[in-house]
């Protein structure tokens, strides 16, 4: 039996909520390794919706459900979030969640400088969630942190104050911002310890034990590998590693435990937020794209920008994650579209005022912002695939759409998504069995 681990193939938002969901019915632990709580994912089980941005998907299956080291935690959204799903019938306790006690904090003057960055940045904003996830990656690398042990020690705090009052009170006075509020923050941190200290956890050692016993490991990334602080397009970017082998250090476990790595990708491509984007469509067919798929972020409620799939982009991450195969979502949108169009290479003109072809997307942001799309169009299908479950109910254009995505992505399908419901997949190779 194989771990999977799901990354997002593309800028996010590609529908990882409703795979993982489908996956961790399978699986016996489900682990978020990167990432804050802007990741938004949405699961349709029934006629119930869960909107998750923090916990991992399996904890609405009562799989056991862990949130790794990598991730930066808000203590306060996570009391909240587990709050608001057990108010939907969700059972939530220490036994099937638990949080790795290494993990950083995310803390009120994370999210205060985080706003306050943004809008003193003009043209050059990122376009960040404002929810204090960079900042608080920043004291991780800083050696200030910090973290949900720390929450058990609270007298002993005072040494780790004053490390992070001399960085982040210098910071907040170029805004001309007051001071950190020490006793403040303190109180607010003896306050919701008693909420956090229960899931508190060696989790490590919880996912060793899993996978020395054999169990199914589900790992759950969160954002797009387009937005990987290093693989993305920087600076447009999130501030972890979003791609696969960030599994591996985010967990705890080593990288042979990452197992099937599947990149999740929709049929067509949006994003969210500031930054290059080739195929963005500013006309009547970008707005039915975003129309019928429902664009519109999970946790921030932001419009998407939507175009044509790109293949170049997708084949990229896909090479840099190791993807084993693709599921892909929401091939339902291009339904009743007379053509279809993929991205299929790029056309750049350099400073010297010759134009080069492209077969991959390029570093510099400004080059990323220079690339001109070269489409390939394919003759789209009338009948719906919404709801189908095998390739038999597929309109036989939208099998050649699939057939020449992963041609030219060269990654193999494994699952192809009709719609939100769990039960709405077509399985071609099982993650779990490979």
């Amino acid at each position: 039996m194989a771990n999977v681990t799901v990354i997002g193939a593309q800028w996010g938002d590609e529908g990882k909520g409703k795979i993982v969901d489908w996956l961790a019915s399978r699986a016996d632990a489900v682990v978020r390794f990167q990432g804050g709580h802007n990741a938004g994912h949405t699961l349709v089980v029934g006629d119930q919706v869960y909107k998750l941005s923090l916990l991992p998907s399996g904890i609405v299956t009562g799989t056991l459900s862990v949130i790794g080291n990598g991730v930066v935690l808000d203590p306060w959204h996570f009391r909240d979030e587990v709050a608001k799903l057990k108010g939907q019938g969700v059972e939530i306790n220490p036994q099937n969640l638990q949080v790795a006690e290494n993990a950083p904090l995310i803390l009120p003057f994370h999210r205060d400088l985080d706003g306050l960055r943004e809008d003193a940045s003009g043209a050059g904003k990122i376009g960040t969630t404002r929810r204090g996830i960079g900042p608080a990656y920043e004291d991780k690398v800083g050696r200030r942190a910090i973290r949900v042990c720390d929450l058990a020690h609270l007298d002993d705090l005072e040494p780790q104050l004053d490390r992070i009052c001399a960085h982040h009170d210098a910071l907040r006075a170029g805004f001309n911002q007051p001071p950190i509020d020490r006793a403040r923050l303190l109180a607010d941190l003896w306050d919701i310890a008693a909420f956090v200290l229960p899931f508190a956890k060696p989790v490590w050692r919880t996912l060793n034990e899993a996978k020395k016993a054999g169990k199914r490991i589900l790992f759950e990334g969160a954002q797009g590998v387009l937005l990987d602080v290093d693989h993305g397009t920087y600076p447009f970017v999130t501030s972890s590693n979003t791609v696969s082998g960030t599994a591996a250090s985010g967990s705890g476990l080593g990288p042979s435990a990452t197992g099937f790595v599947l990149g999740i990708v929709k049929a067509y491509t949006t994003r969210v937020g500031s930054g290059p984007f080739p195929t963005e469509l500013d006309d009547e067919i970008g707005q039915k794209l975003g129309e019928r798929g429902h664009e519109f972020g999970t946790v921030t409620g932001r419009k998407r920008r939507c175009g044509w799939f790109d293949a170049v982009l997708t084949r990229q991450s896909c090479a840099i994650s190791g993807v084993t195969g693709i599921a892909l979502t929401k091939v339902d949108v291009l339904d009743g579209f007379e053509t279809v169009k993929i991205c299929v290479g790029y056309k750049l003109t350099g400073k010297d005022g010759i134009t080069r072809d492209l077969d991959y997307f390029p570093s510099h942001s400004a080059d990323q912002a220079g690339v001109v799309p070269v489409y390939e169009e394919m003759p789209g299908w009338s009948e719906t695939t919404a709801g189908a479950r095998s390739w038999a109910d597929l309109p036989a254009q939208a099998i050649k759409y699939i057939q020449r995505v992963q041609e030219l992505i060269e990654t193999p399908v494994a699952l192809v998504s009709t719609s939100p419901e769990r039960e709405d997949t077509i399985l071609v190779r099982d993650p779990f069995v490979d």
